[in-house]
C-alpha cells in the first residue's frame, strides 16, 4: 500500500489543489494544498477493480438489486463498529453535506432552530442558513487544547424553538473521539430539549492511537430520535463518488425522511454504489488499518513541528486527518497569521472562522498527503514564524 507516491493533481479539475490560487493565492507551481479534506492518495485496489470491471462492460445504466451493497454496509458497520444495522433502515444520499440538508428538511420547519456544537464542520452551517432555520451556537469548551462537551451553558441557551441538533463524532475539526459517557450526555441533552439528533459519523474509521470511537447508535435510550450518518468517502478517498448513507432505526422517523426523498425524487449514483460495495470488504479494512497507522505518524511529526513553534498549537488528533492549529498565542491578528501561512509558507489551509464561534484563531491542515510533504510544509512553517523562535 504506497500512501508515499506523489500524484500530480494538479489540472485534474481537482478543487483541493486546482482552487488553491484563486481561493487563497497560494500559487499552484509552489504551493501545498491542506484545505479539502480529501485524501492525495489512491483508494485500494479493489475499488478501482470494481470501476474497471463497470467500464470493461461499458453500459451505465441504472443500479437495481442493492442487496449486495446493503449487505457490505451491514458487514463493515457489525465488523468494524459492532453495531447491528438492518437494510430497510439504510437510505443513500449524494453526500452527507447533502444528506444533512435532507434532514434539516425532513425533520425541521423554516424559522427553527438546528444546534451546533461549534467550532464545527462549516457546511453544517451553510445548509442550515440556506433552509430558512437559525443555526444555534452551543461553544465547545477549550480545556487546554482539548475540546469538551459544556451541557450546563447549552442548557441555558435553549429556548424551545430548537428542532434539531448536529453531532460531529468524531469531530472535525478537533479531532476529538468523544467517549461514551460524552455521547450519553449528547443523548440526554437531546432528550431534555426534545431534539432530533442527527449523527454524523463520517470520519469513524479515520480513528488513530489507542482510542476507540463509539457509534452514537449504541448509547441506550436515544433510538427513537436517532439518525445516523456514515459513509465510505473519506475513510477511502472517493468523496467525488458523492454517495452516503442515513440510517434511520426509529420506524416514524424513516417514514418522515423517506416521504422527503421520495418527493424529491432522489436516488443514488450507481459508481458510488459498485465502489462502495467494494470498499466495505476484508481488502479495504486492511487497506484502512494500514492508512490510520501512516496518518498517525504523520499528526506526530505535523504536531512536534509545530510544537517547535512559540504561540502555536496544535490539538491532539485522535481522530481524522485534520490539524487543528491555534495561532493565539502569537498575539498576531487573523490577517496577520493567515498571510503568513499563504504568502511565507505558500500553504492553502481551511480559516477557522469559517467553523463557527471558537475557531476564530485557528487554520486547519490537511495531513492525508504522502509524509514528505508534511514534512515540507512544517519546514515551511517553521520558516514563516522563524522571528518567534
Amino acid at each position: 500500500m504506497d500512501f508515499d507516491t506523489r500524484i500530480n493533481r494538479l489540472g485534474t479539475h481537482s478543487v483541493k489543489w486546482d482552487a488553491m490560487e484563486p481561493m487563497f493565492g497560494v500559487p499552484a507551481a509552489e504551493g501545498i494544498s491542506m484545505w479539502v479534506a480529501d485524501m492525495d492518495f489512491r483508494p485500494p485496489a479493489c475499488v478501482q477493480r470494481a470501476l474497471e470491471g463497470m467500464l470493461a462492460h461499458g453500459i451505465y445504466g441504472y443500479y437495481g438489486d442493492d442487496a449486495s451493497y446493503l449487505d457490505a454496509i451491514r458487514w463493515w458497520m457489525q465488523t468494524r463498529h459492532t453495531w447491528t444495522v438492518e437494510r430497510d433502515q439504510i437510505f443513500t444520499t449524494h453526500g452527507l453535506v447533502h444528506g444533512t440538508s435532507m434532514c434539516v428538511d425532513a425533520f425541521t420547519a423554516v424559522g427553527d432552530g438546528v444546534v451546533l456544537m461549534t467550532p464545527v464542520y462549516h457546511a453544517f452551517a451553510r445548509v442550515i442558513k440556506a433552509a430558512g432555520r437559525e443555526v444555534v451556537e452551543c461553544k465547545l469548551r477549550d480545556n487546554a487544547g482539548r475540546y469538551e462537551m459544556d451541557f450546563d451553558a447549552w442548557d441555558a441557551q435553549m429556548t424551545g424553538a430548537e428542532k434539531l441538533l448536529i453531532l460531529c463524532s468524531p469531530h472535525n475539526p478537533g479531532g476529538r473521539v468523544w467517549t461514551r459517557a460524552e455521547l450519553q450526555g449528547v443523548a440526554d441533552f437531546a432528550k431534555r430539549h426534545d431534539l432530533v439528533l442527527v449523527s454524523d459519523e463520517i470520519h469513524h474509521d479515520l480513528v488513530l492511537g489507542e482510542v476507540k470511537h463509539t457509534a452514537m447508535a449504541l448509547i441506550e435510550g436515544i433510538a427513537d430520535r436517532l439518525v445516523m450518518m456514515t459513509a465510505t468517502t473519506k475513510t477511502f478517498n472517493i468523496a467525488g463518488a458523492h454517495s452516503g448513507n442515513v440510517i434511520i432505526a426509529d420506524p416514524a422517523l424513516r417514514a418522515k425522511f423517506a416521504a422527503r426523498m421520495n418527493a424529491m425524487g432522489i436516488s443514488p449514483n450507481s459508481f458510488g454504489l459498485f465502489m462502495a460495495t467494494a470498499a466495505y470488504s476484508a481488502e479495504g479494512a486492511a487497506w484502512v488499518d494500514a492508512l490510520t497507522g501512516y496518518l498517525a505518524e504523520n499528526a506526530r511529526i505535523f504536531d512536534e513541528g509545530i510544537a517547535r513553534i512559540p504561540g502555536i498549537r496544535s490539538m491532539p488528533l485522535e481522530a481524522t486527518y485534520l490539524a487543528w492549529v491555534d495561532f493565539s498565542g502569537t498575539g498576531m491578528t487573523q490577517a496577520e497569521f493567515i498571510d503568513r501561512v499563504q504568502k511565507v509558507a505558500k500553504i492553502a489551509a481551511n480559516h477557522g472562522v469559517s467553523f463557527g464561534a471558537g475557531g476564530e484563531s485557528f487554520l486547519r491542515f490537511n495531513l492525508a498527503t504522502p509524509r514528505s510533504l508534511v514534512i515540507e510544509a512544517v519546514a515551511r512553517l517553521q520558516a514563516a514564524f522563524a522571528d518567534l523562535q
